[in-house]
């Protein structure tokens, strides 16, 4: 199954990010992702399982610096 990962430049903006999406009721959660290249920062993505689209949409509306979006393999 995959997980739907937005990508941001910070844990600054993952946290800021995860609390905005809250605001409109949509669930995501702050992950560590492995650090692949200068542009994903720190490292940090949100995981959105539900509303993704919207939630990529709120959060570049609100200034938050989306880097992409991409699918990852579910752990479980």
């Amino acid at each position: 199954m995959e997980r739907p990962m937005i990508l941001v430049s910070s844990i600054t903006y993952a946290l800021k990010g995860r609390d905005l999406l809250l605001s409109y009721r949509i669930s995501s959660f702050v992950e560590r992702i492995p650090h692949l290249s200068k542009e994903t920062g720190c490292g940090y993505a949100l995981y959105v399982p539900r509303k993704t689209d919207e939630a990529e949409t709120i959060l570049k509306e609100a200034g938050i610096k989306v880097l992409r979006r991409e699918e990852r393999a579910s752990t479980v």
